[in-house]
């Protein structure tokens, strides 16, 4: 019976953003072609070996099996094969005898034909042939051995020669590193003649001198498609089990949280297709950070062939926010349509200003269908994931040059820029045309930064999100084994991101700067330090004032070359033509030097964005009986405090115990808070300060 292993392993999708499987089998071949045409096959038969011993009676084996093996190397050598033919077995010894015959023994039986059917008749290589080799099984001094005890090489029949012994069944073998080439294959629809022309030409041997014939190749193909069906088969009924459980766990989590939002498809079979839900901190999170959201759909499920697709933020102090999730039956633009408009639905039809997506051309297609004034940015992190598997092989030693000149192309200032260095890189390279680059340039407005640069990302096109995602994505699909077990990793994922933690420090003012210093009591930790990075490297540039009241900032080494600043007096806007601020929503170094020479001591409120300010926080967003519990607790030290400290100014006694005493107790305290866990899921948001 055929089985299949439950555990649910997830992947990466594999499949070119083409949508075309031969993209990727192409890859594959051509890199494992390149390193099989290097070598020649070996011969299946050395005929210019030495003969080979004749067994005789009285030869000792150390098992029946070393026997077989010997005896069927001996009948090749000879030009014919060998089959197991009689076994006996007895209590004490189990097996004890053994008869291995020439593959032409004996006699075909006659097969009783029923009354209409039809058999072919097919002639048997069956003639009588007498050669033989009979074994038998001792135990001498408590080791086994087999003994040759009859032995005969008598054949009624014609020997084959070298090159016909090998197409005798018992040596046509496929090897497993065969095996697997033929299945790639077979794949991609190469034909079964097709099939054998390629092994011939990679292992550079002429037509005809496979070990195995093309019927072996037919039959092998058959054979597995017939078990892959079979676990097809019992793969579809496991997920269409595990797709109801999972349904049924949503409907449960509804009756016990209203606020979980969940929605399915289902088939003209009423099979679920897709399914998708949202909890409602994710739902809250999006009403703060819904600017900038990022799809990711790269990994799917082997076991159940489902897509996982999850919606993914970033908070005011840079950490990942999973807005909502979804399993998906395909990637095509009907299912992705089906998951845009159920996230648009679940976040009460709040549209994203910009998505960050994979590079997906289903996926494109449904977001310029279904959010057409979100702006679409496809992941540059995501697109440098794949160049090695699109360009490494046929680059070779170039490959490190072209990442080189893809990256100062991605970097382009602008939009002719572009234009200028990609025409230049293709032909440097010869990738003219090649598939991949085809593709890339069709989509450059999507990726390339001279296109998306006034694009709202919020820092979450940067390599440091990216592999946050990447660790937060894995540690969902840690050793799931059924989608019950998936569903609730995700919740746990979920509240874990939900809960407090340590936040990131401020860094030390490090300018003396006054805006420096407003700065850092306005935003959080995350984004100040991204500012103080700005604001640290705005002095090494020298601005120009131009005729018309703008700069020219360049840096002191003109490395960077120079900015155009916009400076507009009246309403206190600078524009730069970096477009940083647009970006990322942090003032760039350029904007910043022109600040500085304006003496500001604190920036306009307009150049600090809401979503990363301190008052931002995801901290109990509708629930206030936490921090109205921390506020009576507040006021209950302040109370103790005040009585305390006039209790103890009566005297000078008490005074000078409470100060010894004291210093004991909250140094006691404050150890022991210290050794006590950081988070127990509750949000401490306030601050103590002594009474005024």
């Amino acid at each position: 019976m055929t089985t299949i292993s439950s555990k649910n392993i997830w992947m990466r999708r594999q499949q070119c953003p083409c949508g075309d499987w031969k993209c990727y089998v192409s890859y594959e071949g051509d890199a494992e072609e390149t390193s099989m045409a290097s070598q020649l096959v070996k011969s299946e038969t050395n005929s210019s070996s030495e003969a080979m011993v004749a067994p005789y009676v009285g030869m000792v084996f150390k098992s029946d099996d070393d026997a077989f093996e010997y005896y069927s190397n001996f009948a090749r050598k000879n030009g014919f094969s060998i089959r197991k033919e009689r076994s006996r077995l007895s209590p004490q010894l189990g097996i004890y005898k053994r008869d291995f015959v020439c593959y032409r023994s004996g006699f075909a039986p006659m097969r009783k034909k029923l009354s209409g059917e039809h058999h072919r008749d097919r002639k048997s290589v069956r003639c009588g042939c007498d050669a033989k080799m009979h074994l038998s099984k001792e135990v001498v001094q408590g080791v086994t051995q087999w003994f040759v005890v009859q032995f005969s090489n008598v054949h009624n029949h014609e020997l084959l020669e070298d090159d016909q012994v090998r197409l005798l069944p018992a040596y046509r073998k496929i090897h497993e590193a065969d095996q697997e080439r033929i299945l790639l294959l077979s794949k991609a629809g190469f034909p079964i003649h097709r099939i054998v022309k390629v092994l011939e030409l990679e292992k550079g041997i002429q037509g005809g001198q496979l070990p195995f014939l093309e019927r072996d190749v037919r039959n092998f193909v058959q054979n597995r498609k017939k078990i892959v069906q079979e676990n097809d088969a019992l793969l579809t009924e496991k997920r269409e089990n595990d797709t109801m459980e999972l349904l049924d766990i949503c409907k449960a989590t509804k009756e016990t949280d209203e606020q979980f939002v969940y929605d399915f498809t289902v088939d003209e079979n009423n099979k679920v297709e897709n399914i998708a839900w949202s909890y409602a901190d994710s739902v809250n999170a999006y009403s703060m950070f819904s600017d900038v959201v990022y799809f990711d759909t790269s990994y799917r499920s082997i076991t159940y062939g489902l897509i996982f697709g999850a919606w993914l933020g970033i908070d005011n102090n840079g950490r990942i926010i999973l807005f909502g999730c979804a399993l998906l039956q395909d990637e095509t633009v009907g299912s992705f349509v089906w998951a845009l408009q159920t996230f648009i639905r679940f976040m009460k039809g709040r549209c994203p200003q910009t998505i960050l997506t994979d590079l997906d051309l289903g996926l494109r297609d449904a977001i310029q269908s279904e959010l057409p004034s979100t702006k679409h940015v496809m992941s540059i992190c995501n697109i440098l994931s794949k160049l090695s598997s699109w360009f490494s092989l046929s680059l070779g030693s170039q490959f490190s040059e072209f990442k080189s000149e893809f990256d100062a192309l991605y970097h382009a200032e602008s939009a002719e820029d572009f234009e200028l260095r990609w025409s230049q890189m293709v032909p440097m390279f010869g990738l003219g045309s090649d598939k991949h680059i085809v593709l890339l340039h069709s989509l450059q407005r999507f990726w390339a930064l001279s296109y998306t640069r006034d694009y709202f990302l919020a820092r979450m096109a940067t390599t440091a999100y990216s592999k946050s995602v990447d660790a937060f994505l894995k540690r969902i699909f840690i050793a799931q084994i059924c989608l019950r077990s998936f569903f609730e990793q995700v919740g746990i994922s979920n509240k874990l991101q939900n809960q407090p933690r340590q936040e990131m420090p401020y860094s030390h003012i490090k300018t003396y700067v006054p805006i420096e210093e407003h700065a850092r009591r306005i935003l959080t930790p995350f984004a100040f330090n991204a500012f103080q990075h700005e604001l640290v490297l705005a002095m090494q540039y020298a601005p120009s004032e131009m005729a018309n009241g703008s700069y020219l900032v360049r840096h002191f080494k003109k490395m960077d070359g120079e900015r155009l600043v916009i400076w507009i007096p009246e309403d206190e806007q600078i524009h730069c033509s970096c477009k940083e601020f647009e970006y990322s929503g942090i003032l760039c170094r350029h904007a910043l030097r022109v600040f500085i020479l304006k003496n500001y001591f604190e920036l306009p409120e307009r150049y600090f964005l809401s979503r990363w300010q301190q008052e931002s926080s995801l901290v109990c967003f509708d629930d206030q009986e936490p921090q109205q519990n921390h506020d009576e607790w507040f006021q209950e030290f302040q109370s103790l405090t005040k009585t305390l400290f006039a209790e103890s100014s009566i005297t000078k006694e008490r005074s000078d115990y409470i100060r010894r005493e004291l210093s004991k107790e909250l140094t006691r305290l404050l150890n022991e808070v210290r050794d006590m866990p950081e988070s127990d899921g509750l949000a401490m948001d306030f601050a103590l300060s002594p009474p005024e």
